[in-house]
């Protein structure tokens, strides 16, 4: 669940990417490269407070809500979408599709626009949120995986254990952010949400949710949503839990996966 240098968190057909290596918190330890560290994090379990159904096609990349709807972004190349979603019944009001050859990654919410990423076209999408029409492009290295607006910058995470920090405007990386839990680093940081100030993460194919201090990158709390995957998608190795989402308004927070056909409101942890 955690490690050094562990696989893309993307495909959809079990791409992964040179270096990786299988890690996994087991009792009170963290195994990862077949070495064992000392986990320092606490670890509460996700609590559902609520269920409302979800899109079992949706290969979720992103999710947000902004003014109580919720947007998509779905991945797989030939399949991948930016979508306005009913909350309360799932059902997709309106969607998008990204060029063939692009795989959607996660997306943002700035103001009247919806940001969307790619995750090995180096091109990121800025769209009219109302009509989710494309209004420009900017372009970024390396690889695109998860996006939130945290206060006045962006954070993007690339499947290491460095998030980046963008600028809204003009999205020119302005600085780096180091995510650890302990000494450890902490790698396949995906799908990202900020709440009250803390980074969420999901970590890709884990059932793991790091909850991040967005100053130091020290993982202060994780959350393991195990419990809530649902029975349906065990057999699918891909059908893992990705997809944070903060209504500010009405304080609740809604987690996902990808093909899951439900979608939970959860218990903020105390």
């Amino acid at each position: 669940m955690i490690g050094l240098a562990i696989g893309a968190g993307c495909s959809g057909s079990s791409v992964v990417q040179s270096g990786s290596s299988a890690g996994s918190i087991a009792g009170d330890s963290v195994t990862t490269a077949g070495a064992a560290a000392v986990r320092t994090a606490p670890v509460v379990a996700a609590v559902s407070v609520g269920e409302m159904p979800h899109d079992p096609k949706a290969f979720t990349e992103g999710l947000v809500i902004l003014d109580g709807t919720l947007y998509e972004g779905t991945g797989l190349q030939q399949h991948s979408e930016i979508r306005r979603v009913e909350l309360a019944t799932g059902a997709v009001l309106d969607h998008l599709a990204l060029p063939d050859d692009q795989f959607g990654e996660g997306i943002a919410a700035i103001d009247d626009r919806l940001v969307q990423l790619t995750w090995k076209s180096g091109i990121g999408h800025v769209r009219d949120r109302s009509t989710l029409i494309e209004t420009s492009t900017f372009r970024y290295d390396g690889e695109g995986w998860g996006l939130a607006l945290a206060g006045d910058r962006l954070v993007m995470s690339d499947g290491t254990p460095t998030l980046r920090w963008l600028d809204p405007t003009t999205f020119a990386e302005t600085g780096h952010l180091d995510v650890h839990d302990g000494t450890l680093p902490v790698a396949n940081l995906n799908e990202l949400e900020y709440i009250d100030g803390q980074i969420w993460a999901n970590v890709w194919r884990t059932p793991d949710i790091a909850v991040i201090d967005p100053i130091s990158g020290l993982v202060v709390r994780w959350i393991d949503v195990s419990a809530l995957r649902p029975p349906s998608t065990t057999s699918d190795g891909e059908a893992v839990a990705n997809g944070i989402a903060y209504d500010p308004v009405n304080d609740r927070v809604y987690i996902t996966g990808k093909r899951w056909p439900v979608m939970y409101e959860i218990r903020r942890p105390g």
